[in-house]
């Protein structure tokens, strides 16, 4: 899509209008400039999934609209977390941390924040074991993804 004001509004704007929820949504820079990549993770049978495509062709600021349902992918999210840590359970975080190959970005005296990057699973998954200490905040960026390269 084209890199410009009022673009990304549109597209919510088709969602709603229609009905359709949108999962995940993550908007930024592409290769080429001037052009932004848009990621939308929605739910919906084939044909769901045809209407929405075909809708967003329509707009105007829309340069290509591509289905990677069935492609192979890398998909990726950040997070990050920020978990109520004490002296008693600051190393059983960070060893459930080091598990997850998640790093801690901030210490804090009453807690520690947590970057994790992985599939919509793995990032589930570490949020589930850290809630038991206790979530302070959190902040999702939703799936992107891209088409696997080929074998040369």
């Amino acid at each position: 899509m084209e890199d410009k004001p009022g673009v990304l509004t549109r597209v919510a704007s088709l969602f709603r209008r229609r009905g359709f929820n949108i999962q995940s949504l993550a908007v930024g820079h592409s290769e080429q400039p001037g052009l932004s990549r848009m990621t939308i993770v929605v739910s919906g049978d084939s044909a769901v999934v045809e209407q929405i495509r075909k809708q967003l062709d329509k707009l105007i600021n829309v340069i290509r609209v591509s289905d990677i349902t069935g492609e192979h992918i890398v998909a990726r999210e950040l997070s990050l977390i920020k978990v109520k840590a004490t002296t008693s359970t600051r190393n059983e975080i960070m060893q459930i941390v080091d598990v997850f190959r998640a790093n801690v970005v901030d210490v804090g005296s009453d807690s520690l924040t947590v970057e994790v990057t992985g599939d919509e699973n793995k990032v589930n998954s570490l949020f589930e074991l850290l809630r038991s200490f206790g979530i302070k905040e959190l902040a999702r960026t939703g799936t992107v993804a891209l088409t696997r390269g080929g074998i040369s």
